[in-house]
């Protein structure tokens, strides 16, 4: 399995949470939200190990502080350095704040497999606002994957649920046609709208992943999915260590789906987007 959405923190950040989060109202509230976990690259191993997971794509948390995101990325960086065949590190930043293209420029010298996950919502940076449009160009010129949270804009409430949601993803998505996209979270249901021709063809770039599926959905969706078309095109993201790895896989392979569609969200596709264009480690 290759898990495209997982956060680690740093140790010494989640020993002093209440000093790096004050004045930080999002990142506060996620940290200080009920049945919130930290993890650790030891223990993120060990759970890797534990599920069968082969690889993960690795971020921090995405804060408003530029310097701790990159105290985040140093730190993912280093993790991936370690075990490169178990560890694709994942660049955080702050495109509200300046200095954040410099950042990218730098995990992308290191080795940095991709951007995100980012918070639209949380971290103040309309899709439709200048700073996600040189976020966008940015990723395209380094050919680097972009991870952005979006949800879906009715149910119930819960800690991160913002208001950017499918009408702006897609407009972000046909601003910039030739990006490859991850929205986490199913895309807030963007995918369900690829039944409209149009949308479907626009859509081609842009992945889904299963990140708190659990939490959302019915198991129904999988099959949804399927018959939509947009399997070749959904990972498998844990949202560790808030979910399992595992508990996303039985779900699919409780849904009908075959042994060949469950490898392929599990690991196939996820490989595809990340190696397309580098070796394989």
């Amino acid at each position: 399995m290759f898990d495209v959405h997982v956060h680690l923190f740093p140790p010494e950040v989640t020993c002093e949470i209440e000093r790096y989060t004050t004045g930080d109202p999002f990142l506060h509230e996620i940290c200080h939200s009920k049945g919130h976990k930290y993890a650790t690259v030891e223990d993120l191993l060990q759970s890797m190990d534990k599920n069968g997971v082969e690889m993960a794509a690795v971020s921090g948390f995405a804060a408003n502080d530029q310097g701790l995101c990159r105290l985040m990325n140093d730190y993912v960086l280093e993790a991936a350095r370690r075990y490169p065949r178990r560890l694709l590190a994942m660049a955080v930043v702050s495109p509200a704040r300046s200095g954040f293209e410099g950042e990218i420029r730098r995990m992308s010298e290191a080795g940095a497999a991709g951007v995100g996950e980012l918070f639209p919502w949380g971290q103040d940076f309309p899709l439709e606002g200048k700073e996600a449009g040189i976020l966008a160009g940015l990723c395209r010129e380094l050919d680097l994957p972009l991870l952005l949270h979006v949800n879906e804009n009715v149910g119930h409430p819960y800690t991160g649920k913002g208001d950017i949601s499918v009408k702006e993803a897609a407009l972000f998505v046909a601003a910039h046609p030739d990006q490859d996209i991850i929205f986490a979270h199913w895309g807030g249901g963007l995918f369900f709208y690829e039944l409209m021709p149009e949308m479907h063809r626009q859509l081609q770039r842009v992945y889904y992943d299963t990140a708190a599926g659990p939490f959302l959905y019915d198991r129904k969706i999988y099959l949804v999915a399927r018959e939509i078309g947009v399997l070749p095109r959904l990972l498998l993201g844990s949202d560790y260590p808030l979910l399992s790895p595992l508990r996303y896989r039985r779900e699919m392979e409780q849904t009908g789906l075959t042994a060949k569609e469950v490898d392929m969200i599990c690991g196939e596709n996820a490989r595809s987007l990340f190696f397309r264009n580098r070796k394989h480690v």
